[in-house]
């Protein structure tokens, strides 16, 4: 292939056709990021936080436009397009006002002695980003990189091209200095490129298992940081003495927001057995309400997935599931017609060692999983090779604190559907990755901690 190509997964229809980069293009921007970063790095710190606020500014004055492009090219209802893109612009916001407090020098405890913590840039930062955010994976990176006083090389995934411009122009316009923000259209011999060149100081991935660990491996090779966000297969646990209807509702929206392509969500939904068919129950009746459709139209819930190839793999690992004894309660098909649809699935009788059990299925499929008491729970929660999120339902305070010391994940939600915020760290363990986005983590993250002694004799 020579282009990126992006198309309209709800008609098929091509959108517009983006050019890979040559080796010529490709060091422009590479030299271009570094260069900028060589003056910005030097900006005073509340200056650079005022670029940031701007930032905020245009992406609400943006807001119609860059939705718009987002439902285009990835399929994402218009009403979560519009959502993603204020999120984005409130994200800003908090950065410009508390960033810069994250950054400021720390008094060491050393008796006696002058010194301190001074939080230095390192220098530009590539970044490998997936398409079902096209603005929140990136600027929730970018954000705190760039107040820091780093560069940003955006390689974003080749069918949200244009939203990857989009976000350039709206840099442009807040006055970021032009380049520092730079955007690379290469395949995966660019990647490595930009990996290995010395100009670029560090990486973050957020993608599949497979990709994390090659470009991990390159950094590695490079001694470089990175940061990984792989993905996830989280367990939504409910216990008997949860509040049903709303346990039903969180694992609704925690199944089937965009689509279900969410690496944080409610994959698989674990149920104590004396109130599974209570939960199966209104949890199907609850799906089979939700409009699926043009996500052009404001009712529209579950729009189409991304892509075709997505679409055969996440049909596959159903029909998968289903020889290996999993129940069909509800969809297990592609939808008729133009674009990329699948029906909203349920599986019920959903076992370890199945495919919907064991991998992640991103798209709108949700597995039921019965759990005989809350010691099964647990253990039905921790038997994944992921650990990004979990969520419980329960009213039991001790039952709480059981699984908040016991769950292997990156966070807990207690009653209550799990989200990202700006003013939380967010990240996972095993292979859902390594490292921290987001609050004084996402800002520190790619800094030099370095120490500065005074008058030391």
């Amino acid at each position: 292939m020579t282009h990126a190509i992006s198309m309209n997964p709800a008609t098929g229809a091509e959108l517009q056709r983006y050019p890979f980069d040559n080796e010529a293009q490709l060091e422009h921007t590479l030299a271009g990021s570094f260069a900028a970063f060589e003056q910005w790095r030097y900006v005073a710190l509340d200056e650079r936080a005022a670029v940031i606020e701007r930032m905020g500014d245009v992406l609400r004055q943006m807001s119609e436009p860059l939705a718009q492009m987002i439902t285009q090219e990835m399929g994402k209802p218009i009403t979560q397009a519009r959502a993603e893109v204020e999120k984005c612009a409130g994200l800003c916001h908090w950065y410009a006002e508390h960033g810069p407090a994250m950054l400021t020098a720390e008094a060491t405890q050393v008796p006696g002695q002058k010194a301190r913590i001074e939080y230095r840039p390192l220098g530009p930062v590539l970044a490998v980003m997936p398409w079902n955010f096209p603005l929140w994976q990136v600027l929730r990176g970018a954000i705190p990189v760039l107040l820091a006083g780093n560069g940003y090389l955006l390689k974003h995934a080749p069918n949200v091209m244009g939203s990857a411009t989009l976000l350039r122009e709206a840099f442009d316009q807040a006055g970021l200095p032009q380049g520092l923000f730079g955007v690379l259209n290469v395949e995966p011999a660019g990647v490595s490129r930009a990996i290995a060149d010395p100009r670029v100081a560090a990486v973050t991935v957020t993608g599949s298992v497979g990709a994390g660990s090659a470009i991990a491996a390159q950094a590695g090779a490079a001694l470089k940081k990175c940061v990984l966000e792989l993905g996830g297969c989280d367990p939504f646990i409910v216990l008997a003495d949860a509040d049903l209807d709303e346990a039903v509702n969180a694992a609704l929206l925690g199944r089937f927001q965009n689509t279900g392509q969410v690496c944080a969500a409610a994959k698989r939904l674990i149920v104590e057995s004396s109130i599974l068919p209570a939960f199966t129950e209104r949890f199907l009746a609850a799906t089979r309400a939700l409009k699926v459709g043009d996500p052009q139209l404001d009712d529209t819930y579950i729009g189409p997935m991304a892509r075709y190839d997505l679409r055969d793999e996440l049909d596959g690992q159903v029909q998968a599931s289903l020889e290996q004894g999993a129940e069909l309660l509800l969809g297990g098909h592609k939808l008729e017609g133009d674009g990329n649809f699948y029906a909203p699935t349920v599986l019920g009788n959903v076992q370890p060692g199945m495919t919907a059990f064991d991998q992640e299925l991103f798209g709108p499929v949700a597995s039921i999983i019965e759990a005989r008491d809350a010691q099964h729970a647990l253990a039905l929660a921790n038997d994944s090779e992921f650990g990004l999120s979990a969520t419980v339902w329960t009213a039991d305070t001790a039952m709480i604190e059981y699984f908040t010391q016991r769950l292997e994940t990156g966070a807990i939600f207690i009653n209550g559907y799990g989200a990202s915020d700006a003013r939380v760290g967010f990240g996972g363990i095993k292979k859902s990755g390594f490292g921290r986005e987001l609050s004084h983590f996402g800002v520190r993250e790619f800094c030099n901690a370095q120490t500065v002694w005074l008058d030391r004799r």
